[in-house]
Order: C-alpha cells, then sequence, then structure tokens
C-alpha cells in the first residue's frame, strides 16, 4: 500500500466533517419534519439502524430513517424492490431523504462523505473482493465512485472494481468531483419500482 497522502491522513476527515455541520444545519428543519411524518404516519422507530461492515471490516451501526415497515429483515439495498416502503417510505427514499441520518454516521467517524458505500454482513463476496483490492482500508461513505457511475444494476465485482479504483486515488479533487456528480444523479428521474 502507498503512503498517505496529507488529504488521505488529516485533510478528509476535516472535510466531512466541514460538510457534516453545514449540511446539518440547512438541513435540520427537513430532518425534524421526515421524523415527525414517520412517526405520526407510520408508528414505530423514527430510525432505522443496521449493522454494517466498515473500515477493516469491523461491524458499526448504519443509520437510515425508516422507509420501510417495522420489523423488516436486513436486505442488500439492490433487494430493497422487494419491500413494501411506507407511503412516506417511498417519499424520502425516491428523493434519498432516508440517507440523512447518516450525516451521524460521519460525525461519529464510523464513515466519510465519500467513500465505498458499507455493505450489510451478509455480503461477503463484495467485503473480500474490497479487502483484496484494498477498498477495505477506506471509510464507507455517504456516496461513491460506483454510485455515480450507474451502481443500479452493477454486479458485485463491478462495484468492488470501482470501490477500488476509488481506494487507489483517493484526493480532495476527485471527492469534490464524485459530490459534484452526485447531486446531479439525484436530479434524475427517479427509478420505478
Amino acid at each position: 500500500m502507498h503512503a498517505l497522502t496529507f488529504y488521505q491522513r488529516f485533510g478528509k476527515h476535516l472535510f466531512d466533517l466541514f460538510i457534516v455541520v453545514f449540511a446539518t444545519l440547512v438541513l435540520s428543519p427537513f430532518m425534524l419534519l421526515i421524523a415527525l411524518m414517520i412517526k405520526v404516519f407510520d408508528p414505530g422507530p423514527i430510525i432505522f439502524k443496521q449493522k454494517r461492515v466498515g473500515r477493516g471490516g469491523s461491524v458499526f451501526d448504519f443509520y437510515k430513517f425508516r422507509s420501510m415497515p417495522v420489523n423488516t429483515g436486513d436486505l442488500p439495498s439492490d433487494k430493497v424492490g422487494q419491500v413494501q416502503l411506507t407511503w412516506i417510505g417511498k417519499f424520502i427514499r425516491r428523493t434519498n431523504l432516508d440517507e440523512l441520518p447518516q450525516l451521524f454516521n460521519v460525525l461519529k467517524g464510523d464513515m466519510s462523505i465519500v467513500g465505498p458505500r458499507p455493505p450489510i454482513p451478509s455480503q461477503t463476496e463484495l467485503t473480500e473482493l474490497r479487502r483484496d483490492n484494498g477498498a477495505l482500508h477506506c471509510r464507507p461513505g455517504l456516496t461513491g465512485l460506483a454510485q455515480v457511475s450507474s451502481f443500479d444494476g452493477m454486479s458485485v465485482p463491478e462495484k468492488a472494481a470501482f470501490d477500488g479504483k476509488y481506494a487507489d486515488s483517493v484526493s480532495f479533487w476527485g471527492d469534490a468531483s464524485i459530490i459534484l456528480r452526485t447531486f446531479v444523479y439525484l436530479l434524475k428521474p427517479p427509478p420505478v419500482y
């Protein structure tokens, strides 16, 4: 493994903290409104917690606004179309607002703004491919190179290859580019389930 750059060692975490503080201040009214709507219209937990695989293979609690009925089991993101979403869940999933609580994962240091998306522990093939290509050394991200490169429909080896490519070239400009490409991706029409 090559020597870490200043950005990889220190700057990336500072960049993450800056974005999280700014985004939390701006988005907190929307987050409170979403939490209220979930609680009023579909009683149960507001936050969906799930075990995910993080940096180095460690497991952490991953947060999302709950979009599925209470007691829905663990599913990888490509299987979510098989689950009936709540009406508010359809909206927050379509607009990716369900991902906002992951800002707290970034604040805790479990995640980064940009990095490979964290798999659930049962996605062992993806985890092992990332271990082999060095991507498991990265903190998982809210968005990543695979997500802005036609993630939907990708095979596991294709996802892992994008994650390895990212891990080999982590930089401020690369992260800024992925964040901008994420906004473009979010403006696309939502998928039909």
